[in-house]
Protein backbone atom coordinates (compact mmCIF):
# COMPACT_ATOMS: atom_id res chain seq x y z
CA UNK A 1 0.00 0.00 0.00
CA UNK A 2 1.67 3.43 -1.14
CA UNK A 3 2.43 5.54 2.36
CA UNK A 4 0.20 8.80 3.62
CA UNK A 5 2.53 10.97 1.71
CA UNK A 6 2.43 9.32 -1.91
CA UNK A 7 -1.89 8.73 -1.69
CA UNK A 8 -1.62 12.77 -0.91
CA UNK A 9 0.85 13.63 -3.60
CA UNK A 10 -1.55 11.80 -6.11
CA UNK A 11 -4.18 14.09 -4.81
CA UNK A 12 -5.17 17.25 -6.00
CA UNK A 13 -2.22 19.65 -5.04
CA UNK A 14 -1.67 21.42 -1.47
CA UNK A 15 -3.00 25.22 -1.96
CA UNK A 16 0.43 25.96 -0.31
CA UNK A 17 2.84 24.00 -3.01
CA UNK A 18 0.48 25.08 -6.32
CA UNK A 19 0.58 29.35 -5.53
CA UNK A 20 4.23 28.76 -4.85
CA UNK A 21 5.07 26.73 -8.29
CA UNK A 22 3.20 29.30 -9.90
CA UNK A 23 4.29 32.39 -8.30
CA UNK A 24 7.81 31.25 -8.85
CA UNK A 25 6.88 30.44 -12.48
CA UNK A 26 5.52 34.32 -13.00
CA UNK A 27 8.37 35.74 -11.45
CA UNK A 28 10.94 33.81 -13.40
CA UNK A 29 9.45 32.86 -16.12
CA UNK A 30 11.18 29.63 -17.25
CA UNK A 31 12.16 27.40 -14.59
CA UNK A 32 13.84 23.47 -14.73
CA UNK A 33 12.13 21.04 -12.77
CA UNK A 34 15.75 21.17 -10.27
CA UNK A 35 15.63 24.89 -9.44
CA UNK A 36 12.15 23.88 -8.40
CA UNK A 37 12.72 21.26 -6.24
CA UNK A 38 15.28 23.52 -4.53
CA UNK A 39 13.34 26.54 -4.08
CA UNK A 40 10.24 24.39 -2.93
CA UNK A 41 12.06 21.59 -0.75
CA UNK A 42 10.21 19.32 -2.45
CA UNK A 43 11.31 15.99 -4.36
CA UNK A 44 12.09 16.08 -8.43
CA UNK A 45 8.87 13.51 -8.43
CA UNK A 46 6.81 15.79 -6.59
CA UNK A 47 7.39 18.41 -8.60
CA UNK A 48 6.86 16.64 -12.12
CA UNK A 49 3.45 15.44 -10.64
CA UNK A 50 2.28 18.80 -9.57
CA UNK A 51 3.49 19.84 -12.76
CA UNK A 52 1.44 17.10 -14.75
CA UNK A 53 -1.29 18.31 -13.25
CA UNK A 54 -1.09 22.17 -13.87
CA UNK A 55 -0.14 21.16 -17.69
CA UNK A 56 -3.52 19.36 -17.01
CA UNK A 57 -5.31 22.33 -16.50
CA UNK A 58 -3.38 24.51 -18.97
CA UNK A 59 -1.63 26.96 -16.84
CA UNK A 60 1.87 25.77 -17.70
CA UNK A 61 3.98 24.46 -21.01
CA UNK A 62 6.87 22.08 -21.34
CA UNK A 63 9.24 24.09 -23.09
CA UNK A 64 13.03 22.10 -23.84
CA UNK A 65 14.92 21.76 -20.38
CA UNK A 66 12.51 22.88 -18.07
CA UNK A 67 8.32 25.11 -17.54
CA UNK A 68 7.14 27.99 -18.30
CA UNK A 69 3.91 29.90 -17.74
CA UNK A 70 1.39 29.77 -20.16
CA UNK A 71 -0.07 33.60 -20.23
CA UNK A 72 -3.15 34.52 -21.93
CA UNK A 73 -2.20 34.91 -26.24
CA UNK A 74 0.80 32.76 -26.02
CA UNK A 75 1.53 30.60 -29.06
CA UNK A 76 1.27 26.93 -27.82
CA UNK A 77 4.95 25.44 -27.55
CA UNK A 78 6.45 22.79 -30.35
CA UNK A 79 5.40 20.50 -27.68
CA UNK A 80 1.91 21.23 -27.79
CA UNK A 81 1.09 21.56 -31.93
CA UNK A 82 0.13 18.11 -33.44
CA UNK A 83 2.92 16.36 -33.88
CA UNK A 84 4.68 16.10 -37.62
CA UNK A 85 5.80 12.54 -37.00
CA UNK A 86 8.85 13.02 -34.05
CA UNK A 87 10.19 15.62 -34.66
CA UNK A 88 9.66 17.99 -31.30
CA UNK A 89 11.46 15.35 -29.34
CA UNK A 90 14.44 16.19 -30.41
CA UNK A 91 16.98 16.45 -27.34
CA UNK A 92 15.06 14.21 -24.15
CA UNK A 93 16.40 12.20 -22.53
CA UNK A 94 15.51 8.28 -21.26
CA UNK A 95 16.28 6.26 -18.99
CA UNK A 96 16.49 2.63 -18.91
CA UNK A 97 16.94 0.64 -16.18
CA UNK A 98 17.83 -3.23 -16.82
CA UNK A 99 18.53 -6.36 -14.86
CA UNK A 100 21.44 -6.82 -16.51
CA UNK A 101 24.31 -5.61 -18.77
CA UNK A 102 25.90 -9.16 -19.91
CA UNK A 103 23.20 -11.16 -21.21
CA UNK A 104 20.42 -10.86 -23.32
CA UNK A 105 19.94 -7.03 -22.24
CA UNK A 106 22.59 -5.82 -24.35
CA UNK A 107 20.93 -6.08 -27.29
CA UNK A 108 17.75 -4.70 -26.01
CA UNK A 109 20.01 -1.69 -25.16
CA UNK A 110 21.11 -1.39 -28.59
CA UNK A 111 18.28 -1.67 -30.37
CA UNK A 112 16.86 1.58 -27.64
CA UNK A 113 20.22 3.45 -28.69
CA UNK A 114 19.54 3.50 -32.53
CA UNK A 115 16.21 4.53 -32.03
CA UNK A 116 16.95 7.29 -30.05
CA UNK A 117 19.50 8.21 -32.65
CA UNK A 118 17.45 8.12 -35.20
CA UNK A 119 14.93 10.80 -32.57
CA UNK A 120 18.35 12.83 -31.58
CA UNK A 121 17.33 11.68 -28.36
CA UNK A 122 19.67 10.21 -25.79
CA UNK A 123 19.80 6.84 -23.52
CA UNK A 124 20.95 6.76 -20.12
CA UNK A 125 21.06 3.29 -19.11
CA UNK A 126 22.33 1.99 -15.67
CA UNK A 127 22.06 -1.76 -15.05
CA UNK A 128 20.44 -3.74 -11.90
CA UNK A 129 20.02 -7.05 -11.04
CA UNK A 130 17.78 -10.05 -11.03
CA UNK A 131 18.86 -10.06 -7.40
CA UNK A 132 18.08 -6.66 -6.30
CA UNK A 133 14.72 -6.70 -4.22
CA UNK A 134 13.30 -3.04 -4.70
CA UNK A 135 14.34 -0.84 -8.11
CA UNK A 136 12.91 1.99 -6.55
CA UNK A 137 15.81 3.52 -4.83
CA UNK A 138 17.97 3.24 -8.21
CA UNK A 139 14.90 4.21 -10.47
CA UNK A 140 14.42 7.28 -8.31
CA UNK A 141 18.64 8.00 -8.79
CA UNK A 142 17.55 8.32 -12.17
CA UNK A 143 14.85 10.74 -12.27
CA UNK A 144 15.78 12.62 -9.21
CA UNK A 145 19.33 13.21 -10.38
CA UNK A 146 18.89 12.34 -14.42
CA UNK A 147 16.21 14.97 -14.86
CA UNK A 148 15.05 12.41 -17.50
CA UNK A 149 11.87 12.80 -19.58
CA UNK A 150 11.04 9.71 -19.37
CA UNK A 151 11.67 5.60 -18.63
CA UNK A 152 12.03 2.36 -19.97
CA UNK A 153 12.26 -0.06 -16.72
CA UNK A 154 12.53 -3.66 -16.77
CA UNK A 155 11.25 -4.10 -13.16
CA UNK A 156 11.30 -7.29 -10.95
CA UNK A 157 7.82 -8.31 -10.63
CA UNK A 158 8.28 -11.18 -8.03
CA UNK A 159 9.76 -8.91 -4.60
CA UNK A 160 7.30 -7.75 -1.93
CA UNK A 161 7.65 -4.04 -2.93
CA UNK A 162 6.74 -4.92 -6.36
CA UNK A 163 3.34 -3.69 -6.84
CA UNK A 164 4.74 -0.47 -4.68
CA UNK A 165 7.26 0.51 -7.09
CA UNK A 166 4.66 -0.38 -9.59
CA UNK A 167 2.62 2.17 -8.39
CA UNK A 168 5.43 4.93 -7.95
CA UNK A 169 5.95 4.02 -11.56
CA UNK A 170 2.12 4.87 -12.91
CA UNK A 171 2.16 8.16 -10.95
CA UNK A 172 5.64 9.46 -11.67
CA UNK A 173 4.26 12.48 -14.28
CA UNK A 174 6.50 11.19 -16.95
CA UNK A 175 5.79 8.62 -19.41
CA UNK A 176 7.32 4.94 -18.44
CA UNK A 177 7.42 2.09 -21.06
CA UNK A 178 7.74 -1.70 -19.25
CA UNK A 179 10.15 -3.63 -20.92
CA UNK A 180 9.44 -7.64 -21.08
CA UNK A 181 6.96 -7.25 -18.63
CA UNK A 182 3.29 -6.20 -17.91
CA UNK A 183 1.37 -4.57 -15.44
CA UNK A 184 -1.96 -2.94 -14.53
CA UNK A 185 -2.49 -0.18 -11.31
CA UNK A 186 -5.39 0.50 -9.42
CA UNK A 187 -8.99 -0.17 -8.45
CA UNK A 188 -10.37 -0.95 -12.59
CA UNK A 189 -6.68 -2.53 -13.54
CA UNK A 190 -5.36 0.29 -15.93
CA UNK A 191 -2.60 -1.27 -17.90
CA UNK A 192 0.84 0.39 -18.10
CA UNK A 193 2.36 0.87 -21.44
CA UNK A 194 4.52 -2.19 -22.16
CA UNK A 195 7.00 -3.72 -25.23
CA UNK A 196 7.29 -7.87 -24.66
CA UNK A 197 8.29 -10.80 -26.78
CA UNK A 198 5.45 -13.28 -27.16
CA UNK A 199 7.37 -15.69 -25.29
CA UNK A 200 4.65 -18.79 -25.24
CA UNK A 201 4.76 -18.45 -28.61
CA UNK A 202 8.17 -18.87 -29.22
CA UNK A 203 8.00 -22.14 -26.98
CA UNK A 204 4.78 -23.01 -29.61
CA UNK A 205 6.88 -22.83 -32.40
CA UNK A 206 9.79 -25.39 -30.50
CA UNK A 207 7.52 -28.12 -30.03
CA UNK A 208 5.24 -27.60 -33.27
CA UNK A 209 8.88 -27.48 -35.42
CA UNK A 210 9.66 -31.22 -33.25
CA UNK A 211 6.85 -32.21 -34.50
CA UNK A 212 6.75 -31.84 -37.77
CA UNK A 213 10.23 -33.91 -37.33
CA UNK A 214 7.99 -36.78 -36.04
CA UNK A 215 8.59 -36.35 -32.47
CA UNK A 216 5.36 -37.32 -29.96
CA UNK A 217 7.30 -36.81 -27.05
CA UNK A 218 8.01 -33.08 -26.59
CA UNK A 219 9.75 -32.56 -22.69
CA UNK A 220 10.45 -29.25 -20.95
CA UNK A 221 13.63 -28.09 -19.30
CA UNK A 222 13.82 -24.67 -18.24
CA UNK A 223 15.95 -22.44 -15.56
CA UNK A 224 14.82 -21.74 -12.22
CA UNK A 225 15.81 -18.11 -11.62
CA UNK A 226 14.10 -16.79 -15.06
CA UNK A 227 11.04 -14.65 -15.07
CA UNK A 228 10.06 -16.01 -18.78
CA UNK A 229 9.75 -19.21 -17.67
CA UNK A 230 6.09 -19.43 -17.32
CA UNK A 231 5.31 -17.86 -20.18
CA UNK A 232 7.75 -20.88 -21.91
CA UNK A 233 5.92 -23.41 -20.44
CA UNK A 234 2.66 -22.10 -20.81
CA UNK A 235 3.14 -21.68 -24.87
CA UNK A 236 5.01 -25.63 -24.60
CA UNK A 237 1.23 -26.68 -22.93
CA UNK A 238 -0.98 -24.68 -25.59
CA UNK A 239 1.38 -26.39 -28.26
CA UNK A 240 1.43 -29.98 -27.01
CA UNK A 241 -2.31 -30.09 -26.94
CA UNK A 242 -2.74 -28.53 -30.11
CA UNK A 243 -0.45 -31.22 -31.81
CA UNK A 244 -1.87 -33.98 -29.19
CA UNK A 245 0.65 -34.93 -27.24
CA UNK A 246 0.70 -35.48 -23.69
CA UNK A 247 2.76 -33.83 -21.40
CA UNK A 248 1.97 -36.02 -18.62
CA UNK A 249 4.04 -38.66 -20.52
CA UNK A 250 7.60 -36.79 -20.86
CA UNK A 251 9.73 -34.71 -19.14
CA UNK A 252 9.43 -31.50 -17.11
CA UNK A 253 12.20 -30.27 -15.19
CA UNK A 254 13.54 -27.36 -13.81
CA UNK A 255 16.88 -26.49 -13.25
CA UNK A 256 19.01 -24.78 -10.50
CA UNK A 257 21.20 -21.82 -10.89
CA UNK A 258 24.44 -22.52 -12.48
CA UNK A 259 26.20 -22.05 -8.79
CA UNK A 260 23.81 -25.05 -7.57
CA UNK A 261 26.06 -28.67 -6.53
CA UNK A 262 23.23 -30.20 -7.43
CA UNK A 263 23.09 -29.26 -11.44
CA UNK A 264 24.97 -32.09 -12.77
CA UNK A 265 22.85 -34.83 -11.14
CA UNK A 266 19.79 -32.86 -11.84
CA UNK A 267 20.56 -32.84 -15.47
CA UNK A 268 21.40 -36.53 -14.85
CA UNK A 269 17.81 -37.48 -14.07
CA UNK A 270 16.45 -35.33 -16.72
CA UNK A 271 18.36 -38.01 -19.11
CA UNK A 272 17.15 -40.76 -17.23
CA UNK A 273 13.64 -39.58 -17.50
CA UNK A 274 13.87 -39.13 -21.23
CA UNK A 275 15.20 -42.99 -21.41
CA UNK A 276 12.44 -43.80 -19.21
CA UNK A 277 9.59 -42.14 -20.92
CA UNK A 278 11.10 -42.43 -24.46
CA UNK A 279 11.12 -38.72 -25.04
CA UNK A 280 13.15 -37.94 -28.18
CA UNK A 281 13.15 -34.17 -28.01
CA UNK A 282 13.63 -31.11 -25.27
CA UNK A 283 13.09 -27.62 -25.18
CA UNK A 284 15.48 -25.74 -22.82
CA UNK A 285 15.28 -22.44 -21.51
CA UNK A 286 17.98 -21.18 -21.15
CA UNK A 287 21.40 -21.02 -23.45
CA UNK A 288 23.28 -21.81 -20.67
CA UNK A 289 20.86 -25.36 -19.25
CA UNK A 290 20.68 -25.95 -23.05
CA UNK A 291 24.30 -26.16 -23.78
CA UNK A 292 25.25 -27.89 -20.05
CA UNK A 293 22.45 -30.73 -21.14
CA UNK A 294 24.17 -31.31 -24.89
CA UNK A 295 27.52 -31.89 -23.16
CA UNK A 296 26.61 -34.15 -20.46
CA UNK A 297 24.72 -36.04 -23.40
CA UNK A 298 28.30 -36.10 -24.74
CA UNK A 299 29.77 -37.73 -21.63
CA UNK A 300 27.05 -40.20 -21.47
CA UNK A 301 27.52 -41.20 -24.98
CA UNK A 302 23.94 -39.70 -26.08
CA UNK A 303 23.84 -38.36 -29.79
CA UNK A 304 22.42 -35.12 -30.36
CA UNK A 305 20.70 -34.82 -32.70
CA UNK A 306 20.24 -38.65 -33.36
CA UNK A 307 19.15 -40.17 -30.03
CA UNK A 308 18.34 -36.66 -28.64
CA UNK A 309 16.91 -33.35 -29.79
CA UNK A 310 17.24 -30.08 -28.38
CA UNK A 311 15.74 -26.92 -28.74
CA UNK A 312 17.08 -23.63 -27.22
CA UNK A 313 15.80 -21.19 -26.07
CA UNK A 314 17.28 -17.45 -26.27
CA UNK A 315 19.77 -17.85 -28.80
CA UNK A 316 22.46 -15.92 -26.78
CA UNK A 317 25.25 -17.91 -27.60
CA UNK A 318 23.84 -21.83 -28.70
CA UNK A 319 24.76 -20.38 -32.04
CA UNK A 320 28.76 -20.65 -31.61
CA UNK A 321 28.36 -24.10 -29.83
CA UNK A 322 29.40 -27.76 -31.49
CA UNK A 323 26.89 -28.49 -33.29
CA UNK A 324 24.59 -25.03 -33.53
CA UNK A 325 21.82 -25.30 -31.59
CA UNK A 326 18.50 -24.90 -33.59
CA UNK A 327 17.05 -22.27 -30.96
CA UNK A 328 14.20 -19.64 -30.23
CA UNK A 329 15.16 -16.29 -30.62
CA UNK A 330 13.50 -13.35 -28.59
CA UNK A 331 13.57 -9.98 -31.00
CA UNK A 332 15.96 -8.17 -28.79
CA UNK A 333 16.88 -5.56 -30.84
CA UNK A 334 13.56 -5.11 -32.25
CA UNK A 335 11.92 -4.69 -28.20
CA UNK A 336 14.06 -1.88 -27.34
CA UNK A 337 13.57 -0.12 -30.62
CA UNK A 338 9.80 -0.37 -30.15
CA UNK A 339 10.14 0.86 -26.75
CA UNK A 340 11.85 4.31 -27.30
CA UNK A 341 9.81 4.56 -30.32
CA UNK A 342 6.50 3.96 -27.86
CA UNK A 343 7.94 6.52 -25.33
CA UNK A 344 8.67 9.59 -28.25
CA UNK A 345 4.84 8.55 -29.67
CA UNK A 346 3.54 9.21 -25.67
CA UNK A 347 6.20 12.69 -25.09
CA UNK A 348 4.09 13.60 -28.77
CA UNK A 349 0.78 12.53 -28.06
CA UNK A 350 0.39 12.10 -23.94
CA UNK A 351 -3.62 11.57 -24.92
CA UNK A 352 -2.96 9.17 -26.97
CA UNK A 353 -4.58 5.56 -25.51
CA UNK A 354 -2.58 3.18 -23.90
CA UNK A 355 -0.27 0.89 -26.21
CA UNK A 356 0.56 -2.29 -25.61
CA UNK A 357 3.29 -3.84 -27.77
CA UNK A 358 3.60 -7.75 -28.56
CA UNK A 359 6.75 -8.80 -31.32
CA UNK A 360 7.22 -12.41 -32.22
CA UNK A 361 10.26 -14.54 -31.65
CA UNK A 362 11.71 -16.23 -34.34
CA UNK A 363 13.29 -20.11 -34.54
CA UNK A 364 16.57 -20.53 -36.16
CA UNK A 365 16.95 -24.36 -37.28
CA UNK A 366 20.58 -25.82 -36.96
CA UNK A 367 22.43 -28.59 -36.33
CA UNK A 368 21.01 -30.14 -32.30
CA UNK A 369 17.05 -31.33 -34.42
CA UNK A 370 16.36 -34.40 -36.77
CA UNK A 371 13.74 -37.09 -36.64
CA UNK A 372 13.54 -39.25 -34.15
CA UNK A 373 15.09 -43.15 -34.74
CA UNK A 374 14.71 -45.55 -32.30
CA UNK A 375 17.34 -48.23 -31.90
CA UNK A 376 18.57 -50.19 -28.68
CA UNK A 377 21.85 -48.12 -28.20
CA UNK A 378 20.07 -45.54 -27.27
CA UNK A 379 17.39 -47.24 -24.06
CA UNK A 380 21.09 -49.55 -22.77
CA UNK A 381 23.71 -45.96 -22.73
CA UNK A 382 21.26 -43.57 -21.27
Amino acid sequence: MPSRGEAVSRGPLQAARRQHLLEALERDGWMRISDLSRRLGAAPVTIRRDLAQLAAEGLVQRVHGGVALIEPGDPPTPDEEPAAGLAPLSGRTLGMLVPSLDYYWPDVARGAEEAARELDMRVILRGSSYDTEDDRPQLTRIVDRMGVDALIVVPRMDTPSAGRTVDWLAHLGIPVVLLERTATVGAHHAVMESVVTDHALGAAMAVRHLTSLGHRRVGLVVDANSPTRPHVRRGWLDAAAGCDIAPDDTVEAVLPGIRSPDRDALLDQVLDRCRASATTALLVHADAEAIALVQRCEERHIAVPGDLSIVAYDDEVVGLFSPPLTAVRPPRRSIGRAAVRLVAERLADPGRPTHRIVISPSLRIRESTSAPRVHQRYSEEM
